[in-house]
């Protein structure tokens, strides 16, 4: 059975509390729940982690390399700071999918700017919770297309 890695990166833990109006009102519980019920409809294992600690991301990547097809990723802040994560990714060859609640584009110059996006196989941001449906879809559908997992 095909196996992804879900990760979340700092403050989503604090989901549903952080700034409701950037990023919603559903807790990092629920986005949990949601990823959960699709990838059981789409017949796919998840390991899901968060950590508000670079290295543990980077731990979790280069562990996923040879346990999981893909790797599912809401870096956070990270996004636009961090060369260790996009070299992780780089670096285990797994397809990944980055994932964002806000659309990153439309907030400060700041955000508008991606180490993870050149790594990875698609970005999917500004639907909220949604997103990371949406990207689990696309990397289930990437992975099966390009492999033989069912």
């Amino acid at each position: 059975m095909l196996s992804l890695l879900v990760l979340h990166g700092p403050n989503l833990n604090l989901l549903g509390k952080r700034e409701p109006g950037i990023y919603g009102v559903q807790t990092l519980e629920s986005i949990n729940a949601l990823l959960t019920e699709a990838a059981q409809d789409l017949s796919v294992d998840l390991d899901i982690f968060q950590s508000n600690h670079e290295g543990a991301l980077v731990d979790w990547i280069q562990g996923a390399w040879g346990h999981h097809q893909g790797i599912l990723i809401n870096p956070g802040a990270y996004t636009h700071t961090s060369v260790a994560i996009r070299d992780a990714i780089a670096g285990v060859g797994l397809p990944t999918v980055e994932v964002h609640l806000s659309n990153i584009y439309q907030r400060e110059s700041f955000r508008h700017h991606s180490y993870i996006a050149p790594v990875a196989i698609g970005q999917v941001s500004g639907f909220g919770a949604e997103s990371y449906r949406l990207g689990l879809q696309a990397l289930v559908g990437h992975v099966r297309s390009r492999s033989d997992q069912p």
